[in-house]
């Protein structure tokens, strides 16, 4: 059984800076590419940040030169650092287990519960 399990979020002022993980557990995390996602309420969810297996990433304009994505096999575990956080970052962060090629990355039904992100002005 596949579980992904966020953790890390809360409150924050803008300017600030969040580390969000995520644990993974029921897959081969080593050969998965992993993806953090953000929905904020009344909008679509959207990717912010994949990695391939070999350490690929890719990130949206939005959030490109202040989120960085990492990832630690031997832990299973896949990290989101956010820095100079704004109030449109506010939102719910989701991780998935999915796949990386082309340097696109394509997501799965294999979700975690999310974890809340709040940056205030």
């Amino acid at each position: 059984q596949v579980q992904l399990v966020e953790s890390g979020g809360g409150l924050v002022q803008a300017g600030g800076s969040l580390r969000l993980s995520c644990a993974a557990s029921g897959i081969s995390f080593s050969i998965s590419a992993m993806g953090w996602y953000r929905q904020a309420p009344g909008k679509q969810r959207e990717l912010v940040a994949a990695i391939g297996i070999t350490g690929s990433t890719k990130y949206p304009d939005s959030v490109k030169g202040r989120f960085t994505i990492s990832r630690d096999n031997a832990k299973a575990t896949v990290f989101l650092q956010m820095n100079s956080l704004k109030p449109e970052d506010t939102a719910v962060y989701y991780c998935n287990a999915g796949s990386y090629v082309s340097g696109n990355y394509y997501s799965t039904n294999r979700w975690g519960q999310g974890t809340q992100v709040t940056v205030s002005s």
